[in-house]
């Protein structure tokens, strides 16, 4: 492991030659790239060079614990030792969790799909609650939100909506959220106070790139419609909504957000893109997936991994058996919590196979 730790940072050191270079500065292009390959293993470096100070310092006393012949001050340094040693163990695992193989994707926008589900009218609120609840974890982030798509029914529930969040490991942050969501509530149109359980699906897709997805023009069939709001009826007498076919998949994407055809044409190729990547990586690692699954679960929308009990005040997570009990302040935004402790699990569970391996 420390072999590797120093080759990253002499990798670190050229890299900071390198930005300082008039020729790289002048070049924008390779300075953005060097730049962000710094940032890509500036954690690592910071946390190498604190585990070798630690250890100087260990070093140090260990002298001073030979020459020392006072009693009080050999019991000093003793406890001075256990202090830096704890440090330096805690440092090590730090190190472990930070040479961990990186997803490719993590620093990527993120597009993400949230439907309602079983539950009719009840779970199309809720997948409107979902998407505000998304929506201000990413205004807490100071990443962007931009709707792509969206279908609402006449008294505000959302059948479905597409949106993209652009932000700085956005996808890091919210890939363990696709999934099935099931709430347990009493509905505001529930006369009798009997609680109903329904559900909303999410899936959480990474931006593809063009470089990262090459659609050929000839495999994509584009038809054009007129717009509709809630239950049907038409908002735009102009034909500006867009539909796109994916041919050889069949994966269909439509987008009526904007007035403009073109740029409906634009949102759908991005949700396009994004799914065909995802299909892609699927399809690479099913088999993978299928015998290694991920303690955090294997991200299906058919799978079950969230319960919003409102009643009760609760949130449960069922793959890592998490239960909060602060179900407004989820709903208001407050996802950290949730999110941190599904990539402690996942990091606990490479860890284990990276060991055992």
């Amino acid at each position: 492991m420390f072999d590797k730790l120093a080759d990253i940072e002499n990798r670190y050191d050229e890299l900071t030659r390198l930005l300082s270079d008039p020729q790289v500065i002048s070049a924008p292009e390779e300075f953005r790239k060097h730049a962000k390959a710094q940032a890509a293993i500036s954690d690592v470096v910071e946390a190498f060079r604190a585990f070798k100070y630690i250890e100087g310092q260990l070093n140090d006393l260990r002298e001073m614990l030979g020459d020392e012949a006072d009693a009080d001050m050999r019991e000093m340094i003793v406890g001075e030792q256990g202090k830096l040693n704890g440090e330096l163990a805690d440092l090590r695992e730090r190190l472990k969790v930070l040479l961990l193989p990186k997803d490719p994707h993590d620093e990527k926008n993120v597009i993400v799909e949230v439907r309602g589900g079983t539950g009719g009218e009840e779970a199309a609120l809720f997948a409107g609650d979902l998407f505000r609840m998304y929506t201000r974890y990413a205004e807490m982030k100071r990443w962007r939100v931009e709707v792509l798509n969206a279908n609402y029914t006449d008294i505000g529930g959302v059948k479905e909506v597409v949106f993209l969040i652009e932000g700085s490991g956005a996808y890091s942050r919210l890939k363990f959220e696709s999934g099935v969501h099931r709430v347990q509530r009493i509905p505001a149109t529930e006369s009798g106070g009997r609680i109903h359980t329904s559900a909303a699906t999410v899936a959480v897709l990474p931006e593809a790139e063009e470089v990262d997805v090459e659609i050929n023009p000839n495999d994509v069939r584009v038809d054009i419609f007129c717009s509709s709001g809630p239950g049907g009826q038409s908002v735009n007498t102009t034909q500006s909504a867009v539909r796109v076919t994916h041919v050889p998949t069949g994966m269909v994407v439509s987008c009526q957000d904007e007035k403009s055809q073109h740029k409906n044409k634009d949102k759908a190729m991005k949700v396009l893109r994004a799914r065909l990547l995802e299909k892609m990586q699927m399809d690479a690692h099913g088999e993978m997936a299928e015998t290694r699954r991920s303690q955090v679960g294997s991200g299906d929308r058919s799978e079950r991994i969230r319960t919003y009990n409102f009643p009760q005040g609760r949130v449960s997570d069922h793959r890592i058996g998490l239960t909060l009990h602060k179900i407004e302040a989820i709903m208001l935004g407050d996802l950290d919590e949730v999110i941190d402790a599904l990539i402690t699990t996942h990091q606990a569970e490479l860890l284990q196979s990276a060991s055992v391996e």
